[in-house]
């Protein structure tokens, strides 16, 4: 007899999802609808002032979208109510207490009905300020355990990190947990409510002082850098994103509680649709840059797998943790993405790029088609320096010599100012993704994998091993990528 599957696991549920608004998290409301309708409720909570502002969020920013199309398909002018039965947005904020939920009779019907919690609210900003990152990013997992714990009834608290919380090593990256006061390496004291008091600390001193926006902005910034380099974290991102894992995991004893790491999510695979993504993420730099003939230079070890996996996937594998995690255990982690499974190697993805753009050129603003030539990747970052002061360094010195008289002459300039400026700074934010060697295990994620019945293979697929990679990239990923390109170039022309 095969095990009940994702649809009876379901059926009839209240899940309460956090960060309602994001990439992932739309598609999993729009999957689970799709999946099983018998579904009972699903609380969407999203940054608002008040419901009406929350409600209004949620039509315009999920109910109107593309990725709807099925399912307003199949209920035609029954969908926006048969939605909205489904659906009960929530205002509120995950920084704050109580995830600042204003209203007591509804936070009360929370914490009665919900049988299954996903919290996917975060800031994904590498780089931002300190202050922020840790009050959503960390403690933002401290306030959703106090609603959790408080649940009548709940079944998983499924918590949504990312796989770079491993550090910058390289190697395999195992699915273990981090604990709290240990750094990555577990060489020095790492301590949640210090880094709290620091900030409270750096900020109220900056208060004092009347610095302005701007200063206070860069100097929590340049802090959160900082303090993540400090512990063995690369950006302020991962860092608050390991420290909400270690709350978390301090609490498996008493919370059924798992955490899932996906790697870097791409565009659609095949669910609602291939090719559906919202915002340029990771990769898609590089693609669209490259596209338009900004990007000619890129420092990398071709032979280093670049671990993406696209987004329904990510949906599926969540799914599947929920469906499949085993009952009364807790703390379990899952990484999901592809470098163990069917590894893509940067050589391969700059293959594909150049093959692509060749065959179908992008049309600038004026209507030109960009005729690419083959990226130029040098193997070092002492390379790629080199490289960058012989063809602008010393073109911009010669140029500014010359005293910049002319039109053209200033033109050349700037235009060589700004490649240089943007090739570097790519170079140099992606550079552990370029050249550390490393692959995420993902042991815990294929032994659910082995669990599904046959049904649920096909409903929730999430193997990445059946991806072929030249196919996605070339007829799904990057077409969808540079189509969301000219719409949001279009956009802005407006």
């Amino acid at each position: 007899m095969e095990p009940a599957g994702v649809a009876e696991r379901l059926h009839n549920k209240t899940i309460l999802i956090t960060g309602a608004t994001g990439f992932i998290a739309k598609l999993l409301v729009e999957k689970v609808l799709r999946l099983q309708p018998p579904v009972k409720r699903l609380y969407l909570l999203v940054r608002a002032g008040d419901q009406a502002s929350a409600t209004e969020r949620v039509r315009s920013e999920i109910m109107q979208l593309q990725i709807f199309r099925p399912l307003r398909e199949k209920y035609q002018k029954h969908f926006s109510s048969w939605f909205w039965d489904k659906v009960y947005p929530v205002a509120g904020d995950v920084s704050l207490k109580n995830l600042g939920i204003g209203d007591v009779a509804l936070a009360e019907d929370i914490l009665k009905q919900t049988d299954i919690i996903v919290h996917m609210a975060a800031t994904v900003n590498f780089r931002e300020r300190y202050d922020t990152a840790l009050a959503i990013n960390t403690m933002g997992v401290k306030h959703i355990i106090e609603i959790a714990s408080q649940c009548a009834k709940l079944e998983l608290l499924l918590l949504v990190s990312t796989a770079y919380v491993n550090g910058k090593e390289s190697g395999i990256m195992l699915e273990k947990p981090f604990h709290q006061y240990r750094s990555y390496d577990g060489q020095s004291d790492l301590d949640i409510s210090e880094e709290m008091a620091l900030t409270e600390a750096k900020l109220k001193e900056l208060v004092c002082r009347n610095a302005s926006e701007d200063t206070i902005r860069r100097t929590m910034k340049k802090i959160g850098t900082q303090r993540a380099q400090k512990f063995g974290w690369m950006s302020t991102y991962v860092f608050t994103k390991a420290m909400g894992e270690m709350l978390a995991y301090e609490q498996r004893l008493r919370l059924p509680i798992a955490i899932i790491r996906p790697t870097s999510t791409t565009s659609t695979w095949k669910e609602p649709f291939p090719g559906w993504i919202e915002g340029i993420k990771t990769i898609d730099t590089w693609i669209t840059n490259y596209g338009k003939g900004i990007l000619k230079v890129l420092p990398a070890d071709v032979t280093t797998v670049i671990d993406i996996v696209p987004a329904d996937t990510v949906v599926n594998g969540m799914l599947c943790v929920i469906s499949y995690h085993p009952r009364g255990q807790s703390g379990l982690i899952y990484h999901i993405g592809s470098s163990m499974r069917n590894p893509l190697k940067i050589g391969e993805l700059i293959h594909i790029m150049f093959r692509y753009f060749s065959e179908k050129p992008f049309v600038g603003a004026g209507g030109e088609g960009i005729k690419v030539k083959q990226l130029i990747v040098p193997a070092t970052m002492a390379s790629f320096y080199k490289h960058m002061d012989i063809h602008y360094k010393v073109p911009m010195q010669d140029t500014a010599g010359r005293g910049l008289s002319t039109t053209d002459e200033l033109d050349r300039y700037n235009h060589l100012k700004r490649e240089y400026n943007f090739t570097v700074a790519l170079a140099e934010v992606f550079r552990p993704g370029t050249f550390f060697k490393r692959r995420f295990d993902d042991s815990n994620m294929q032994r659910l994998i082995a669990m599904m019945n046959k049904r649920d293979r096909e409903l929730i697929p999430c193997d990445t091993k059946f991806i072929n990679w030249e196919k996605y990239l070339m007829e799904t990923h990057i077409p969808g990528v540079m189509g969301y390109e000219s719409r949001e170039a279009a956009r802005a022309r407006l």
